[in-house]
């Protein structure tokens, strides 16, 4: 079975690496896949805060942030036990074009973390959370666009995230109920 989720990876990567965009518009998509790297949640955050107020604010903030670890404890766990390659890596017709984080590429971090993150947002405020739910399955794309990722470390990354998130939520349910809220 994994051979065949091997096989599959490489042809969706294969096909998609060798698909290209005008120089302008890979210019633009190499920053918005940068912005996975965490640096748009500061801005989330504060839209959020100025539109919500700090006391439904700061739920949400908590609840994300026992998400972030969560994903981190998990996402580090799966990685180091499965030490699968990137596409780049494991196959000479995929170039990556943008730097990846570390050495191995399953699951996809990017979209774990950040999935994990929107989950709480989309829990708590759906009307903002459906955009950030979109944001990681975007830069997940990307990313095997770019070589980076294997399109199943993309579909895991985000069942972890959602999973990540579901445990941060257990967690945060009855540290409430101990704080009334």
């Amino acid at each position: 079975m994994f051979k065949k989720i091997a096989a599959f990876d490489n042809r969706v990567s294969v096909y998609w690496t060798n698909r290209h965009f005008s120089e302008k518009t890979t210019k633009f998509l190499k920053f918005y896949v940068r912005l996975g790297d965490g640096y748009i949640w500061g801005v989330f955050a504060l839209v959020l805060f100025l539109h919500l107020g700090w006391s439904s604010f700061w739920p949400i903030l908590v609840q994300a942030l026992i998400a972030v670890v969560v994903s981190l404890a998990l996402y580090e766990g799966v990685k180091l036990s499965t030490k699968r390659p990137r596409p780049f890596a494991a196959n000479p017709q995929i170039k990556a074009e943008v730097p990846p984080l570390d050495k191995y590429s399953f699951p996809s971090g990017h979209t774990m973390n950040n999935l994990a993150v929107a989950s709480a947002v989309f829990y708590a405020v759906p009307q903002y959370g459906w955009v950030m739910m979109l944001l990681p399955l975007t830069w997940g794309l990307l990313r095997v666009y770019f070589g980076v990722h294997w399109l199943t470390d993309i579909i895991c990354g985000f069942l972890l995230g959602v999973l990540s998130f579901a445990i941060a939520h257990a967690i945060w349910v009855p540290i409430s109920g101990m704080l009334g809220i």
